[in-house]
């Protein structure tokens, strides 16, 4: 028996996983008509005959999905054929008002690509362009249809253009699912594709996870899990569908291939459907579409204009400003935030890029997340951020009235000489100043200066930080604590 590094459990399967990840592009409009591609509109305020398939009318290709997949597959490898086609894809689903999706099949206009996460190469089987879904809602109940009263239609996410990415069964742990859609994320904002807002439903994960004995080469019985909506959702979900299957395969029984919906609240997989295959989707090929077929020229637009992509600037970044590779991974990775520290980087008057660094994977992070706004947005201004560091370099703030300061500027528009100069923060290093303090405070507490001396190692230090707690009130938090320290050492260890 072996035990699985990522779920814990004691087994002698393998998981194997495969992903597809859909992606809603950003372009001006819809993927065949001319309606507006807009998060957030008024329910049905962006549809025409066209995304709603009435009779009589025809789609046109938008150009620019077609780029954003070029740039998509030069950016991971993928080839691009000659030409590819749209196909009807034939089902019904109530938020489908032509109860056909335009698609492609077997002709995708990408294939055979790949992508490096931590020195794996996930495969990466096709890049291909479609168009999305409008949205049902639930009213009453949980918000399940089950449970539902009635249900409502939007139609204005009908048409938007897709891009559903498809990869090899090359991934083996929760762990290394995320880390690839987490570097997909990265490579899909660098290249201008798409916002990949998971809580707008712009990137979408569905997993294809099978368990095998370890050893084996042939493939278990896959299940499709749906509904991850975030990164973590993800890990749990994979992680919780490897513990059921092996758990059915060691009370003897089959895992049934199917769909199964992932449900955040109760943490488990639920039973959807029986899992169709391609057949049951009555392909053929979309007849009021001409094949795709990109030019010489288009491509080397394409090639020419590609931006740095994440994991060189990764390297850029921690080779330049000497900083870590989990700092370099976190800036990158969160969507504006390697913008937003450049940015600061290059306002600097005083202080260092690792200074930069570390106020923005700390506190600006911490405050990111508790808000949900992206740097773009922030009051304060790389600028600001850099003037915030320049306070702490000359030693005008501490670092904990600097996180005081960055606070303030944070939820108001304020620069940071602004807040010291409201607030009277001004670090005081004025040795003279600083060591008639440190006198008063050793003289009135000789029983702890008596305890200080008496004592060694950390105890020794206790005391120290004690003494310094004192120096620090009686400079109203205002003392350089450096400079404190020193002359309390000098006072002590003469």
């Amino acid at each position: 028996m072996s035990t699985d590094t990522t779920t814990g459990v004691v087994t002698d399967y393998e998981p194997v996983m495969g992903l597809e990840v859909h992606v809603e592009l950003a372009t001006a409009t819809k993927m065949f008509c001319g309606c507006a591609n807009e998060f957030g509109a008024e329910p049905n305020t962006h549809v025409c005959p066209v995304c709603l398939g009435l009779p009589g009318s025809l789609p046109v290709l938008n150009a620019q999905a077609v780029e954003l997949v070029l740039r998509f597959a030069e950016a991971v490898h993928l080839r691009v054929p000659a030409h590819s086609i749209f196909a009807r894809k034939n089902y019904f689903y109530p938020d489908m008002p032509k109860d056909y999706q335009i698609s492609q099949y077997a002709e995708p206009i990408t294939i055979d690509g790949w992508i490096e996460i931590d020195g794996a190469r996930i495969g990466i089987e096709r890049a291909h362009l479609e168009e999305d879904t409008g949205k049902t809602i639930h009213v009453g109940g949980g918000g399940r249809i089950h449970e539902a009263n009635y249900s409502l239609v939007d139609y204005n996410r009908a048409g938007v253009p897709l891009m559903e990415i498809v990869s090899r069964p090359d991934i083996r742990s929760a762990e290394q699912a995320r880390a690839y859609v987490s570097e997909l994320r990265a490579v899909l904002q660098a290249i201008g594709a798409s916002d990949v807002k998971f809580e707008e439903g712009s990137m979408r994960v569905d997993a294809n996870v099978s368990v095998r004995p370890r050893g084996s080469s042939e493939l278990g019985v896959k299940v499709e899990v749906k509904n991850m909506n975030s990164l973590r959702s993800l890990g749990r979900a994979i992680d919780h569908e490897v513990e059921r299957q092996i758990a059915v395969l060691g009370t003897g029984e089959r895992v049934v291939q199917e769909t199964r919906h992932w449900d955040e609240a109760d943490g488990r997989t639920h039973s959807m459907r029986t899992k169709e295959g391609s057949s049951d989707y009555r392909y053929f090929p979309e007849p009021d579409l001409v094949p795709v077929a990109p030019t010489d020229e288009m491509r080397e637009r394409v090639r020419s204009s590609m931006p740095e992509l994440p994991a060189a600037r990764r390297a850029r970044l921690a080779t330049a400003w000497g900083i870590t590779e989990l700092d370099a991974r976190i800036l990158v990775a969160t969507p504006g935030l390697a913008d937003y520290a450049e940015a600061a980087e290059v306002a600097l008057h005083a202080g260092t890029a690792k200074d930069v660094v570390n106020w923005c994977v700390g506190d600006v992070l911490a405050y990111l997340n508790e808000t949900g706004l992206s740097p773009e947005v922030l009051p304060l201004a790389p600028d600001g951020l850099a003037e915030l560091v320049g306070l702490v370099a000359d030693a005008t703030l501490s670092r904990n009235q600097a996180k005081d300061v960055l606070g303030e500027c944070l939820r108001e528009p304020k620069r940071p000489k602004q807040v010291v100069a409201e607030r009277g923060l001004a670090q005081v290093s004025d040795v003279g100043e600083l060591r008639a303090v440190v006198d008063t405070v050793l003289a009135e507490n000789p029983a702890l200066v008596d305890e200080y001396r008496a004592a060694d190692g950390p105890e020794r230090d206790k005391k120290l930080n004690a003494l310094m707690g004192l120096a620090m009130r009686a400079t109203r938090g205002q003392g350089n604590p450096q400079l404190l320290k020193r002359l309390i050492q000098e006072r002590l260890d003469p």
